[in-house]
């Protein structure tokens, strides 16, 4: 496609307009299944360190402020509030729109503390979930239900401390209580294992819920990515699979499984192709040898990689837009540009260049455009990295450290292709103070997410030119977070030492300072890329 400058100032401030303030804050929809969110796993054989990993993109209008949840004491008898309403509002103490569902009996005495997001993700025990709306088919909904899925998570890092034990309870609580949501999957991995859990309701009456969770093998890696993925469920097989106790008889009720057939869990609840564009790059990219095809009818449930997969693998897969290869939909936006170049000797060089002045983070209105003006030339494959994140996490979790220090997610605002991430360890028990206010609902400059925003949407208008800015900053950080052995290290001798308190402010300082770094540079890189952008008019 050819672009004069007027075309390309059009489009800029088209991008411009609509993108400074993060309004793709709907989910795209591609044959009516929603398409927000992405998790991937790593089970302990399969990653570098022998560590086991997941990673979860929250994408979407979803709050962005975070806290770190205190322990709580309860007493035998105490009913605990479930709520509906607490993904949207803009700081912790704010209730506005936010209902009591139900209550319920307290599960325990004394809960674990935990990171508390929009999807909750990491307690102290080194527990971790990620999460991917799955939707399936609406007759499975049943909105009488007590618990969403954000709830459960809640409740199985309040109260467990490894990944069975927190299928077993958010299953039980799902059952007994009912389940509201729409389908969901939920990755829970703890410091030895790794789970798929998909949960749906159950259909009309009696509110409770279908679900089974499936094993990643040692030494194999998967991926969530909006789309049911679980097979053929192996009722014997109690090593590798859970499910809701009576499942075989509420999936006949629905009509959906005839009771003769194998149990094919994805055909049961939703009946659509399990796998799309993401599970496909992921799994092909990680295991290239066994030769994926994106037209087969079904891909693997997981994989064995071909290399070990290490933290710095799982960024890169989380920056993903499928650059280079045949899904970019930019690919074909380009034009060459003839440039003059006055060298240090005066003599002026002139050369040409291939540029794509139209990035892979434009907002749905700009692909539409540019659609209608030349039918298909921007394609419509989703990337992982969207403009719409508004945070996400690439959780590790390493079973020969102490709880503390062994348990770290890698926190992100915004596109993860664009912003550094942030060290929160399991041991934590404070987060800066710009990180508990939202940012979705208006400009505030005392919200963390602002910070990188504000930046990344203004490079995003001239990502060309500007990404050699940002990523070289990113890769900076990026080392630097890694390089904390010596952090970890102390961490572990005051450990041995009794010396708790100690490493709580240690963690605590550790994520401040790199936050603090890390936001300041961004607000810097604005001017920079702001000069860029004017000087490209």
């Amino acid at each position: 496609m050819k672009f004069n400058n007027s075309t390309l100032l059009l489009i800029s401030l088209l991008f411009l307009s609509t993108n400074l303030y993060a309004q793709e804050l709907y989910d795209r929809m591609d044959d009516q299944y929603k398409e927000s969110c992405t998790s991937i796993m790593v089970a302990s054989g399969a990653s570098s360190d022998g560590s086991v990993m997941i990673g979860h993109t929250c994408d979407s209008n979803y709050r962005t402020w975070l806290t770190i949840e205190p322990r709580k004491n309860f007493s035998i008898g105490d009913m605990e509030s479930v709520y509906e309403g607490m993904m949207h509002n803009e700081e912790p103490w704010d209730m506005r729109n936010v209902v009591e569902k139900g209550r319920i009996p307290v599960v325990g005495t004394e809960t674990y503390r935990f990171l508390n997001v929009a999807y909750p993700c990491l307690n102290e025990k080194q527990l971790a979930i990620g999460e991917t709306t799955t939707e399936g088919r609406p007759e499975l909904r049943n909105k009488a239900g007590m618990f969403y899925i954000e709830e459960l998570q809640r409740m199985a890092l309040q109260y467990c401390k490894t990944a069975r034990e927190a299928i077993a309870l958010m299953g039980r609580l799902g059952e007994e209580y009912g389940y509201a949501d729409w389908g969901e999957c939920l990755t829970v991995a703890d410091k030895n294992e790794v789970w798929h859990f998909e949960i749906y309701g159950s259909g009309p009456g009696n509110p409770s819920a279908i679900w089974v969770a499936q094993r990643i093998p040692d030494d194999h890696v998967g991926i969530s990515a909006n789309i049911p993925r679980i097979g053929k469920v192996d009722f014997n097989d109690k090593e590798n699979f859970m499910y809701s106790r009576d499942i075989k008889e509420r999936a006949k009720k629905t009509g959906f499984w005839d009771g003769k057939e194998d149990f094919i869990f994805h055909k049961i609840v939703s009946g659509r192709k399990p796998f799309s564009i993401r599970e496909f790059f992921v799994l092909s990219t990680l295991a290239p040898s066994l030769g994926l095809t994106y037209d087969a009818e079904e891909l693997p449930f997981s994989v064995k990689p071909d290399e070990k997969v290490t933290p710095e693998k799982m960024f890169e897969l989380y920056r993903s837009t499928y650059e280079g290869t045949e899904y970019d939909i930019v690919k074909d936006l380009s034009y060459t540009a003839h440039r003059r170049v006055r060298q240090t000797d005066g003599i002026y060089k002139e050369y040409d260049e291939k540029v794509y002045p139209i990035s892979a983070f434009m907002p749905n209105d700009l692909q539409n455009l540019l659609n209608e003006i030349k039918p298909g030339i921007v394609g419509r494959y989703r990337a992982i990295a969207l403009v719409r994140c508004s945070y996400s996490h690439i959780i590790r979790l390493r079973n020969w450290l102490p709880d503390e220090v062994g348990g770290v997610a890698y926190f992100a605002f915004d596109n993860p292709a664009q912003t550094p991430r942030i060290p929160i360890y399991a041991g934590a028990t404070e987060l800066p103070q710009s990180f508990g206010v939202c940012g979705q609902h208006r400009y505030r400059e005392d919200a963390a997410i602002w910070a990188f925003r504000e930046t990344n949407r203004i490079a995003a208008i001239n990502w060309d030119k500007t990404r050699k800015i940002i990523e070289p900053e990113m890769a900076a950080y990026e080392r630097s977070m890694m390089a904390s052995t010596m952090l970890e290290d102390q961490a572990v001798a005051l450990l041995k030492e009794g010396k708790n308190e100690e490493v709580e402010e240690l963690l605590n300082q550790h994520t401040s300072s790199f936050a603090a770094s890390v936001m300041a540079r961004w607000r810097e890189l604005k001017g920079r890329i702001l000069e860029i952008f004017i000087r490209s008019m």
